[in-house]
């Protein structure tokens, strides 16, 4: 597995990063290519203790972002990587079914025993409407009136498709619409 670190109001000695690849590459035994993840590690208030993890395993991504509150670095690490693995585990028919040939490797998973039973994802509602062309401010201001925690839009310089949403930690997060590489 490739890493790629990074710290944010925070220096960290790198037994916390040898730490975080041990327990991360646990992991790359569920993908047949090498996977990367980035590692965001970051101190907020209270001496929280963050860290975000990225996997990105051909064209999948698993994101886990924990805390640790008393300003435990390996802790939030620990829980990150169990976060993925039972992400991992809890889908593991669907990932098996519907990702592309070779970017997963299926017969980690046949060894180990069920999580949950699949269900397959119910729509059970769809909406359709106009995109209009607006600024992300003039979105994030659309969202909240409309007490949605995101919101797509068209950004108004460049037409392209945009969504806005409410981040858990406070703030709010943009998402931006790259044009699809065909292989």
């Amino acid at each position: 597995m490739k890493f790629t670190f990074t710290c944010k109001k925070v220096d960290l000695n790198d037994s916390v990063k040898e730490y975080a690849e041990k327990k991360i590459s646990k992991l790359d035994r569920y993908f047949k290519n090498e996977a990367e993840a980035n590692v965001t590690f970051s101190v907020e208030k209270n001496n929280r203790c963050v860290v975000e993890v990225t996997i990105r395993g051909g064209n999948t991504l698993f994101r886990a972002q924990e805390e640790n509150k008393e300003g435990n670095m390996r802790a939030a690490i620990d829980t990150a990587q169990e976060y993925i693995d039972r992400q991992i585990r809890k889908n593991k028919t669907r990932l098996e079914k519907r990702l592309r040939q070779g970017a997963f490797d299926p017969s980690v998973l046949a060894a180990e025993p069920e999580v949950s039973e699949e269900r397959e994802f119910q729509i059970v509602r769809e909406k359709h409407f106009s995109i209009k062309p607006m600024s992300a401010e003039e979105a994030i201001l659309q969202m909240n009136l409309l007490d949605h925690s995101f919101f797509l839009f068209r950004r108004e310089n460049d037409n392209a498709l945009c969504i806005v949403y409410a981040r858990k930690n406070g703030g709010y997060g943009l998402i931006e619409a790259d044009e699809a590489i065909e292989e």
